[in-house]
């Protein structure tokens, strides 16, 4: 079983990548890591990460689900990506879980996913405007999961997020 972690190509927040990834490495979970274009990627704190796909190169039958990371780099280079709302309708589609913390389920909600569905954000003027636009039944806890739709509201639940996914992925 294998995930798809997608983060921005700069400014994707650290601990969003870094905790979850520690908890699919516990549970034995796979992934690969995708962005906009491939090579070093750098967090927000100092992090980096190496994007080993484009996320205009993803065969999405080859995972179980995706994983966006959040931080500004998510505003600033991926709520607008049109691979990744492609990517994301596919695997919404296929009843594969599909998951985004911090300020990437405005992803979810441009995509068209979230229609009528809970979902959660980091909130910032820009992300509630977004998510609202797009139909999101915006509600303020920290993780929600909506059947194979998973949001979460910042790095602080990180790990939560996680162990939310991977419950998703043994059910």
């Amino acid at each position: 079983m294998k995930l798809l972690l997608v983060i921005a190509p700069e400014n994707f927040r650290d601990e969003e990548l870094e905790v979850p990834r520690s908890v699919f490495d516990r549970h034995g979970i796979g992934y690969d890591i995708a962005s906009t274009k491939t090579g070093i990627c750098s967090g927000m704190l100092g992090a980096t990460a190496e994007a080993t796909l484009a996320l205009d190169k993803v065969v999405s039958d080859e995972y179980a689900g995706i994983v966006i990371v959040g931080g500004i780099g998510a505003q600033d280079h991926l709520w607008d990506n049109a691979a990744l709302q492609d990517l994301v309708r596919t695997f919404f589609e296929s009843g594969s879980v599909v998951a985004a913390i911090c300020l990437s389920p405005v992803v979810l909600a441009k995509a068209g996913i979230l229609k009528g569905r809970e979902a959660t954000v980091f909130r910032s003027p820009a992300s509630v405007k977004e998510m609202k636009k797009g139909g999101t039944v915006l509600v303020d806890i920290p993780v929600v999961a909506d059947m194979d739709l998973i949001t979460a509201a910042g790095p602080s639940v990180a790990e939560a997020f996680a162990e939310a996914i991977v419950d998703k992925l043994v059910c």
